[in-house]
């Protein structure tokens, strides 16, 4: 479980698929509200209050993308605390619950970050022959990203796919909203299929 501050009300958090099963937790259970997704959330916030100072009381807006191969990002957001119905914030500490509002979002694309370009490039040269399209190559925050659109490939192809993008490169929870936004485009179109004809 990875926890960051994205402003000062905003945090985002990325779980692994390892983090979900340890806790007994589907990804189909993200949806349900049951006992093991409330514990879940509650160690989520306990780690974003040690690591980051992060309080939740009031209403709170999460937000849960579903990446494919690489876990889940949810994005928490506190609503404005302060006086609730002319009441002074003391009153209601036995409100001090979360009152939550759920979106989920899935994604089909396969997100991968890596430290240098030598990287993305040897990963490219290996994953190379599983795909028939290679996406696309951001710069943002001092990394190269590789995200793949929805790949047409039977379960061990996919999960030879994931193993090697694993080997060179990390899952990220940067979404592409931001990359397209804030990050700086490498390679527009079919970027595996050019770096491996660019670069050896």
């Amino acid at each position: 479980m990875r926890v960051e501050r994205l402003g000062q009300d905003k945090i985002r958090i990325f779980l692994t698929f390892d983090d979900l099963s340890e806790r007994g937790i589907e990804k189909e259970d993200m949806w349900r509200d049951i006992p093991k997704v409330h514990e879940l959330f509650n160690d989520m916030m306990e780690q974003a209050y040690h690591e980051l100072g992060f309080e939740v009381s009031g209403p709170v807006a999460v937000e849960v993308f579903a990446l494919p191969a690489q876990g889940m990002v949810v994005i928490v957001t506190r609503g404005k605390t302060g006086s609730k119905d002319g009441k002074e914030e003391g009153e209601y500490e036995d409100e001090d619950v979360y009152e939550l509002e759920v979106t989920l979002e899935e994604s089909d694309l396969i997100m991968y970050a890596f430290r240098d370009f030598e990287h993305m490039v040897e990963a490219a040269h290996r994953v190379n022959a599983l795909l028939t399209n290679g996406g696309s190559a951001y710069f943002y925050q001092g990394k190269y990203h590789l995200v793949l659109e929805e790949v047409d490939l039977d379960q061990e192809r996919y999960h030879k796919l994931i193993a090697i993008l694993s080997e060179y490169g990390e899952a990220t929870p940067t979404t592409i909203y931001v990359l397209e936004e804030y990050g700086k485009v490498v390679v527009a179109d079919d970027a595996v299929k050019e770096i491996c004809r660019h670069f050896t």
